[in-house]
């Protein structure tokens, strides 16, 4: 299943946007370790790195890493950790919930959200506003990474990236 990610890293030229691929992370140390070596390759601070990824219209996940160095993450709905590996890539261990998908129970009709929804907070995305983009019925995956991408200023950045 085709997941769309991409690295975002603020330097004092503004912002820089390189897409990567996923597919071979294991977890968020995988993650964050891609985006320290995006960061650095386009020498860019690393107090505002962030990778954004999709896949199908069906989720989005978010990472962060800063001068702290512990990555934090969100994703938009725990429950595609069964049908998309790519997701659990935004899971603070790795795992969702319980170690099996649980049968005929049925999904909820809303998502699940994951994680920091804090973790864009101080680039124009409150928490609040995150998980209403995120349960907000219509609104798919990429329109919710759009929104969060121009309100932090490099929404033009991952439209050409999408392209």
């Amino acid at each position: 299943m085709p997941v769309f990610a991409a690295v975002f890293s603020r330097s004092a030229d503004g912002w820089t946007g390189t897409e990567v691929d996923v597919a071979d992370l294991d977890e968020i140390d995988d993650v964050a370790d891609l985006m320290r070596d995006v960061a650095a390759a386009v020498e860019a601070d690393e107090t505002a790195v962030v990778l954004v990824a999709e896949a199908d219209d069906e989720w989005f996940g978010i990472a962060r890493i800063d001068d702290t160095g512990d990555p934090r993450a969100f994703l938009s709905d725990l429950r595609v950790v069964y049908g998309h590996p790519a997701a659990r890539l935004f899971l603070e261990d790795g795992r969702g919930p319980g170690d099996e998908e649980a049968e005929g129970t049925g999904q909820p009709p809303y998502p699940e959200p994951a994680g920091d929804a804090e973790l864009l907070a101080d680039l124009g995305t409150p928490g609040s506003e995150l998980l209403a983009l995120t349960l907000r019925e219509g609104v798919l995956p990429a329109d919710a990474l759009t929104t969060v991408a121009d309100r932090a200023g490099f929404a033009e950045l991952l439209d050409e990236l999408r392209t």
